[in-house]
């Protein structure tokens, strides 16, 4: 009998990407839908169900736990994540498995032996006292930025961030007053300190901030052209799986 996962990540790419790892692993696996946002996954648990679960866990409507708020769900639950080490403590303590993103073949291996050994044991998933123990984490943004200026280190506070972009293996920050410095951290690192009120990540390139967007135009295929200021080195274009999310997010 085959093993039907459910994977609910707002990153085509790396949905696809955890979706042919995970035949590798086994091909008695079949993924069964792939989600990418809260108010999807929702809809589909109301509907549907499925043996095991791969969540990210910031999503581009909101932080996927809200799924878990709005619908009850028994399945059991592995978190990809690029979380701090003090809020996975709460995973551990759950006996919730989670992987940190990117995420390898060992660790998938794991994940799937914890699945495996809680199916026979038919233990059930804390997911109550997930919630609750991720509730009780104080729930902070990063205030400041380390970030690199030639030899030079220095902050940079959240509110002086007008936005970040990705080139080639390298992330970059971008102040108001139009100063660019590096920063060694990933996007999807990044989205998961930031205040996800106030900044977007629209594209793989892109994480904008509410005040950097001086124009929006429509764009085809429903995608929707943003004009920065400080003025960026590449245009920003909100990718076609984000454009709903985006629109949503400025609708608040």
């Amino acid at each position: 009998m085959s093993t039907k996962v459910v994977i609910i990540e707002d990153e085509a790419p790396a949905a696809t990407k955890l979706e042919r790892t995970l035949s590798k692993l086994s091909e008695r696996i079949e993924v069964i839908s792939k989600l990418e946002s809260v108010e999807m996954a929702v809809a589909w648990f109301k509907e549907n169900n499925a043996d095991l679960i791969f969540c990210d866990i910031h999503l581009g409507d909101s932080k996927s736990f809200e799924i878990f708020e709005q619908v009850k769900v028994k399945t059991p639950i592995v978190f990809t994540t690029a979380y701090d080490q003090y809020a996975v403590q709460a995973f551990e303590v759950n006996s919730i498995d989670y992987l940190l993103k990117p995420v390898r073949l060992e660790d998938l291996e794991r994940a799937f032996e914890k699945y495996q050994d809680r199916k026979q044991n038919a233990g059930a998933v804390p997911i109550n006292e997930l919630l609750s123990a991720l509730q009780a984490q104080p729930k902070t943004h990063q205030e400041r930025f380390m970030v690199q200026f030639g030899e030079e280190i220095r902050t940079v506070n959240a509110d002086k961030v007008a936005y970040f972009f990705a080139e080639g293996k390298y992330a970059y920050l971008i102040t108001h007053d139009d100063h660019e410095y590096l920063v060694d951290l990933t996007l999807d690192q990044l989205m998961e300190k930031l205040d996800p009120s106030l900044f977007f990540k629209i594209s793989r390139q892109f994480i904008v901030s509410l005040r950097s967007i001086a124009k929006m135009y429509s764009f085809p295929k429903g995608r929707v052209k943003v004009i920065l200021n400080p003025k960026g080195k590449k245009e920003a274009i909100v990718s076609i799986e984000k454009s709903p999310q985006f629109k949503k997010w400025l609708n608040r």
